[in-house]
């Protein structure tokens, strides 16, 4: 291997100063024999020896020196130019015959994934805020997913996240993670410890990007904190085969089967609990099943928060039940949207009603008191973000923007999963 690449089962991958949280704590947990899927990781130094290489480290100095808006031509100069050249010989060379050695052990596609050294921290999670690249299987694909990786780092969604935790850009650089695709029959998220002291795990078919996009309602389980399933409640699938809410107009949604056994529930239980041992903290996990069984793809912290008893006054008014993101209570008036068009009409202290809670959102969540969406669970890349900020969230809520009238105070309860309007 190259100065520049490491492979996952290499003690110098756990560096995150190197490689990024993401990507470090993957080999941290494959090491302690956590099943992860095989792969490498692409140093963040590579990154910055492409910006030096492309003549672009003036134009970093003059983007971190001011502001967003005023630093708007650099940043769009610097994210083009790292999409728009080849990456230099000493990086593309040896990241090429990486990748082959990779395939050689796991025929297949490949994934590869942003692992930037801000991301996948306590308070900072970034989750959604950079790019994954699923079934890649051309060289070529291979080489501009990698660019692409580079460039998120320099995306005006980042920049503002950036701003509202206080973050620098010239402090961050990115790394990337390349393994292999897992094929899975079904995916999902997890949570090691909920704020009633138990643990959930949620599930849909296929592939995990409609549960981080917060497109699907999932499976929940929710278990005790010795893994016994406690509970279980499973989506609804349409005709295409993809798991939601039912809308009006639309084919009725059949129920189908749960999309894990209980011994897989156990698994994944047994490995949250594994993740959280050691890495030291509670840990909100991604996972992934296919024929060969399941990985887990990621873990990073978990926030959590303590459960919060609304005024009894709320419990007059009606309610419907969701998944909650596991932290808060909170109210307001209701605003409900119906495509990110209508954001500007959403005012602070507002509670956002919507059909999608997509991570895009994440700009708004600075704004509201609480967020209540008809798709999506708790393990979403947007119910991820309000819980570092303490927002109160409920996912997964039929009916939502039809039931709620826009302009009512809304009651919602992030942990309870419950969400109550005054009429």
């Amino acid at each position: 291997m190259s100065r520049f690449i490491v492979e996952l089962s290499d003690p110098a991958a756990r560096d995150a100063t190197r490689f990024g949280p993401k990507a470090a704590n993957q080999a941290v947990l494959g090491q302690a024999a956590v099943p992860i899927p095989d792969g490498f990781c692409l140093d963040a130094a590579a990154y910055r020896h492409q910006l030096a290489s492309l003549g672009l480290e003036s134009l970093l100095a003059e983007a971190a020196g001011r502001d967003r808006l005023a630093a708007r031509s650099a940043i769009a100069d610097v994210r083009i130019a790292l999409y728009d050249s080849d990456i230099v010989p000493e990086v593309a060379e040896p990241l090429l015959a990486a990748r082959e050695a990779l395939l050689a052990r796991c025929s297949g596609r490949l994934a590869v994934r942003s692992s930037s050294l801000m991301e996948d921290r306590a308070g900072a999670s970034f989750a959604g805020q950079f790019e994954s690249f699923l079934g890649l299987e051309s060289a070529e694909d291979f080489l501009t997913a990698v660019k692409a990786c580079w460039a998120a780092l320099w995306s005006s969604r980042v920049l503002r996240y950036m701003e509202g935790r206080g973050k620098r850009l010239e402090d961050c650089a990115m790394a990337v993670l390349v393994q292999p695709l897992v094929e899975a029959r079904c995916s999902g998220g997890g949570m090691s410890r909920t704020p009633d002291g138990g643990m959930m795990i949620t599930a849909a078919p296929g592939l995990g990007v409609a549960i981080a996009q917060g497109e699907v309602v999932p499976d929940r389980y929710d278990l005790t904190a010795g893994g016994e399933l406690a509970n279980a409640t499973a989506g609804v699938v349409d005709h295409s085969g993809h798991c939601h809410v039912h809308r009006q107009g639309a084919p009725r949604p059949e129920s189908r089967a749960p999309c894990l056994a209980p011994a897989e529930v156990s698994a994944i239980a047994a490995m949250m609990r594994r993740a959280e041992e050691v890495l030291g903290h509670p840990v909100e996990i991604e996972w992934a099943a296919d024929a060969a069984g399941i990985k887990l793809v990621q873990a990073r912290p978990l926030a959590t928060g303590p459960i919060e008893v609304p005024d009894a006054i709320w419990q007059r008014h009606p309610g419907l039940r969701g998944h909650p993101s596991g932290v808060g209570w909170g109210a307001g008036r209701a605003c409900v949207i119906n495509c990110e068009c209508e954001l500007a009409r959403v005012a602070p202290g507002d509670v956002l009603v919507t059909k999608v809670a997509g991570p895009a959102l994440a700009q708004i969540l600075p704004r509201v008191s609480a967020v209540v969406a008809e798709l999506g669970g708790s393990t979403s890349h947007l119910a991820s973000l309000a819980r570092e900020r303490g927002i109160p969230m409920v996912l997964g809520l039929a009916g939502a923007t039809t039931k709620i009238p826009d302009g009512a105070q809304v009651g919602v309860d992030g942990v309870a999963g419950i969400v109550r309007w005054m009429n």
